[in-house]
């Protein structure tokens, strides 16, 4: 992956991921409590009319990949009963996890978190319009490649894509006489850059899209919940799905000041933590 090619793309939000590695601060997340990944109570001026729309809060954690393993003893902590899946067994066989909790169970979910190495690098705010996707930014590449993944129907197909980004395509939509409940649904997508002054280049870049649907999950979703995902196991093979989107290939710094030893580069893997944080319609 080009660094150079990330940060034409993604501009300031893989600005921040570059920098994520120096900050202790970032790295030492423990102190990251219910409180802030709570949904805030609203206050609405007069005269001011609030957009619809469902709000995300996504914190980005990396892990190093030796402890991808411990992942199990974090989602033992929490619930798949919620979520719907295409296909479920092609689900795992993209080697795909995604678990749902509520921020009351959050406190917990760190501790383990922390138990399993991770650090938090990057928290970012997502407004999603109702019925229309947003795409959180996952990596980006500035070659041509050939990626491996499990269709639906189980068989394993080849996909011709870049230069772009992989991106988790998200789309919420109210529910009908539900109040305070969305519907959401999630794929990794790869995709061009989208150039919002240039209508007509955003609608080329939407049809050089590549949808990975049998990696879709969904669910019903109330502030205050929140969904985990992550790898199933570790894989280092950037020619995967699971490997290009979980698998920081250039690895990452962690910092471990309990067991006081220096900072030290190692293979990593992503880990999303999405939390609602609200509905406003």
């Amino acid at each position: 992956m080009n660094r150079g090619f990330e940060i034409a793309v993604l501009s300031g939000l893989m600005l921040c991921l570059t920098g994520c590695n120096r900050p202790k601060e970032e790295a030492i997340w423990e102190k990251v409590k219910i409180g802030e990944i709570a949904t805030k109570p609203s206050v609405k001026k007069p005269g001011i009319r609030l957009l619809k729309t469902i709000n995300f809060d996504v914190h980005i954690f990396e892990m190093p990949a030796e402890n991808a393993g411990k992942l199990r003893e974090v989602e033992l902590a929490l619930y798949t009963r919620p979520l719907l899946f295409n296909n479920y067994k092609v689900f795992k066989a993209n080697l795909f996890s995604v678990h749902f909790g509520r921020v009351k169970m959050w406190n917990n979910v760190r501790d383990l978190l922390i138990a399993a190495g991770c650090q938090r690098m990057v928290k970012i705010s997502l407004l999603l319009s109702d019925g229309q996707p947003n795409d959180l930014i996952i990596t980006g590449f500035d070659d041509k490649r050939t990626i491996t993944y499990i269709a639906t129907d189980g068989t394993k197909e080849e996909a011709d894509i870049g230069p772009g980004i992989i991106a988790l395509r998200i789309k919420a939509d109210k529910i009908p006489g539900s109040r305070g409940v969305c519907k959401v649904v999630a794929h990794p997508v790869f995709t061009l850059p989208k150039i919002p002054s240039d209508p007509r280049l955003s609608k080329r870049a939407q049809g050089k899209d590549v949808g990975f649907t049998s990696a879709a999950f969904g669910l019903n979703m109330s502030p205050d919940d929140f969904i985990l995902l992550g790898p199933d196991k570790y894989i280092s093979d950037l020619t995967t799905l699971p490997g290009l989107f979980f698998t920081t290939p250039e690895g990452t710094v962690f910092f471990n000041e309990s067991k006081r030893k220096l900072p030290e580069r190692k293979p990593s893997v992503r880990v999303f933590v999405l939390v609602c944080t609200g509905l406003n319609y």
